[in-house]
């Protein structure tokens, strides 16, 4: 099965980038420790510049954070660089009639604005979408602007694309997959049950695809089906599914999904919480809903879900989308009513009509 290599580096980056972020810095430690020694009580003459972007980045850093990584410069000196580069910001040089007027405020943000979201630009391609826009500036005082508020040039900030763009190009594409057990009361005694969900990772949508006793190969490959029916299947427009290395996700499953398009991403061995998304979603159902009541029965566990997820979709504000419901019912304009589900478990508000 061939998995494309962004799909790779997706499900990789998650789970060790702290890690190896961790060990980078170590290591940079340790380097410069190593050459404050060699050095030994030579002091290290900087350029002008050289202190801008020391001062940019250390403030960004804080003091505690300088204290334990800064070898070379004491977290006072790269401090008291930052402070000189304020003052300098507001030395009153604005009213200063000698040479070319400054730009505004209001120019300066937006070139900001620009180089920030578009790590590719370089500085001719913002100064020609700012003629676009009826701004007048040249490129050179674009190069000063960036410099002076810490932004590299383009190349630069290409290579330094961020984690959250990466996510943020591939965010329609995602789904993800996972069991989770609930014990519940029945003839035979408690008995352990299994729900298989999948969750949208831009809607936040969810689907509950099956609920048995003991998942086995011949139901996922049923499951696989429901999912990717083409009229009405929950990943129809879904490119990757990541999910984690239980056995229960057989080869046949795999298949069947990729025979619709559908690349499954599977989880590293050592980083097995890759999915947090899903796995949020089960935290809060159990924590909300079945981990709060006495359940009997298969019909009436299927009965607290169904009721749970309408909550979920209908009802509930999600913080992973601005504290905003994924599908808000029709909104009234009377007195503010409470709803609630299973025997008042779940609390909702809305007006009346």
């Amino acid at each position: 099965m061939k998995i494309r290599p962004l799909a790779i580096l997706l499900t990789m980056l998650a789970g060790w980038i702290n890690r190896h972020q961790q060990d980078v810095i170590e290591y940079l430690k340790t380097e410069n420790t190593i050459l404050r020694g060699k050095l030994g009580k030579k002091r290290i003459i900087l350029t002008n510049e050289q202190k801008r972007l020391l001062a940019v980045s250390g403030k960004r850093l804080g003091r505690k954070v300088l204290s334990e990584i800064c070898c070379a410069f004491s977290p006072d000196t790269i401090l008291k660089w930052h402070r000189k580069l304020i003052a300098t910001k507001y030395d009153g040089s604005r009213n200063r009639k000698i040479g070319r007027p400054r730009i505004s405020e209001e120019l300066e943000e937006l070139v900001i604005k620009i180089a920030r979201y578009n790590r590719s630009w370089g500085y001719l391609r913002i100064a020609g979408q700012l003629k676009y826009l009826g701004y007048r500036i040249s490129h050179r005082t674009i190069a000063y602007i960036l410099k002076r508020n810490g932004l590299e040039p383009s190349p630069n900030r290409l290579k330094k694309t961020t984690w959250k763009e990466f996510i943020k190009s591939h965010w329609e594409s995602l789904a993800a997959i996972d069991f989770f057990t609930t014990e519940i009361y029945t003839l035979k005694g408690l008995t352990r049950y299994m729900i298989l969900v999948v969750i949208d990772y831009s809607t936040r949508k969810v689907e509950v695809a099956g609920i048995i006793q003991q998942a086995y190969g011949d139901w996922m490959k049923q499951m696989a089906k429901n999912l990717t029916d083409p009229l009405g299947g929950f990943l129809k427009d879904k490119v990757y599914l990541i999910h984690d290395r239980d056995p229960l996700y057989t080869e046949a499953f795999r298949n069947m999904l990729e025979s619709s398009g559908i690349k499954t991403v599977r989880t590293l061995p050592m980083a097995p919480n890759l999915t947090p998304v899903v796995e949020r979603f089960i935290r809060t159902i159990k924590s909300e809903c079945l981990g709060r009541m006495l359940i009997f029965g298969e019909s009436h566990l299927r009965y607290c879900i169904e009721q749970y997820c309408l909550h979920y979709h209908h009802e509930r504000p999600h913080q992973g989308l601005g504290n905003n419901m994924i599908e808000p019912p029709p909104q009234g304009s009377g007195e503010i009513i409470c709803h609630e589900r299973i025997g008042g478990l779940l609390k909702s508000y809305r007006r009346a009509a």
